[in-house]
């Protein structure tokens, strides 16, 4: 009995991607060391645990979600489908809480140490639904220019995010699903004049919403945080104020940092560089392993898209590339808004930096995410190559 459980799970990690999962796990603990330092000043190590659990789960689930069939999963699409929206309808319960924006973005059960952010689970099936989709209308219907397709995977999409958007008010990542369905939508092939009408129909929007004053008082801070990057003397000590301090932080680090734990910024009190564990966590690497330790955070994150991109590229049927070309967006957007928020180019719009930002949440999802491109990486089929005996294993 022993030997079968130890032959079964020899056989699962076997089948892995460990070079992708090398890379995760490389680019987390690199996050936890950054975290611990910039919690160091409050004395917490409760986050650094917290990450170091999530991160450990996150292997355990990497490893389970690999053996997942894609095929098998998306035939219960519709349960798929009402999971997402009930999901995101929870944030109306007594489960959802707010963030210190007022944004309900967070689901915070009795029974768990740490809140979930319902985005971070349903941009994942939400990834796996869209593909699903993408690959009907092209393999399928053979139809991807006609408006009763890109209102198919359009209204899809729209419907998602606005209906997160319109429950948490959470911006950042209501964007996230209208970037991730452009990208898998331009690859699949969708034509160009879609795009165009979304991107002009967008435009005209919030053209016409900003010239007419129709922006609700409420909202009117995401307003500002786009005015702001402008004019950055505009509202320095309220709208501009996190990102200035991170320019601060990020300018005092120099080539080769002031070293870990050192940062004057970094270990200084509270309000020196406000949310430094999480949205502006590389603000922290910056100034204490300086530009190339920024750059070396960054290189890790595209190892891991390019991974994920090569193993899309060679799967062995559109439902499986369209998925991992949704993932790798997903990390690759986080990444390019995270990092430009921090460098005063983005919006402060709450989305964290992947693998290294503080979110128990957030490390196990984004280890799923992996562990489903880590299955479609086992299920691929590559040719023999010449004077490779058969039966064995090929590593790309």
């Amino acid at each position: 009995m022993l030997k079968r459980i130890k032959e079964s799970i020899i056989e699962v990690i076997q089948g892995a991607d460990l070079i992708l999962l090398g890379l995760c796990c490389t680019a987390s603990l690199y996050g936890i060391a950054m975290i611990f330092s910039a919690t160091r000043y409050n004395e917490d190590n409760r986050k650094v645990l917290v990450q170091t659990a999530a991160l450990l789960i996150g292997i355990v689930v990497y490893f389970g979600i690999s053996m997942i069939d894609l095929e098998m999963l998306i035939k219960r699409w519709k349960w798929i489908a009402a999971f997402d929206v009930l999901f995101i309808l929870l944030l109306k319960t007594p489960f959802g809480v707010s963030d210190n924006t007022g944004n309900t973005a967070w689901l915070k059960f009795p029974f768990l140490p740490v809140s979930i952010g319902p985005a971070e689970v349903v941009k994942i099936t939400f990834i796996i639904l869209l593909a699903w989709q993408l690959q009907w209308l092209r393999e399928e219907k053979r139809d991807l220019r006609s408006f009763s397709a890109a209102f198919y995977v359009g209204g899809h999409t729209l419907g998602i995010a606005g209906l997160y958007f319109v429950i948490s008010g959470d911006m950042g990542n209501a964007l996230m699903f209208l970037l991730i369905f452009v990208v898998m939508s331009f690859v699949a092939g969708f034509a160009l004049r879609w795009f165009a009408l979304l991107f002009g129909a967008s435009g005209a929007v919030i053209g016409g919403i900003i010239a007419f004053d129709l922006v609700p008082d409420s909202k009117k801070y995401m307003l500002n945080r786009f005015i702001v990057l402008f004019d950055h003397s505009y509202d320095v000590q309220h709208t501009g104020w996190q990102q200035t301090r991170s320019l601060l932080t990020i300018g005092g680090g120099g080539f080769w940092g002031q070293g870990d734990l050192h940062g004057t910024q970094s270990q200084a009190g509270v309000g020196s560089v406000p949310a430094r564990h999480t949205d502006l966590i590389f603000a922290v690497i910056g100034e204490e392993l300086g530009f190339v330790g920024a750059t070396l955070s960054i290189l890790l994150l595209v190892a891991i898209i390019i991974r994920v991109l090569v193993v899309g590229w060679r799967a062995a049927q559109p439902f499986h590339t369209y998925v991992c070309v949704g993932i790798a967006s997903m990390v690759m957007f986080q990444m390019i808004i995270n990092i430009g928020m921090c460098l005063f180019i983005m919006p402060v719009i709450g989305l964290t930096l992947p693998f290294f930002s503080y979110g128990g949440s957030s490390v196990v999802t984004l280890f799923a995410a992996m562990g489903f491109v880590s299955g479609i990486k086992k299920r691929t089929v590559v040719r023999r190559r010449p004077g490779r005996p058969l039966g064995s294993n090929a590593v790309y």
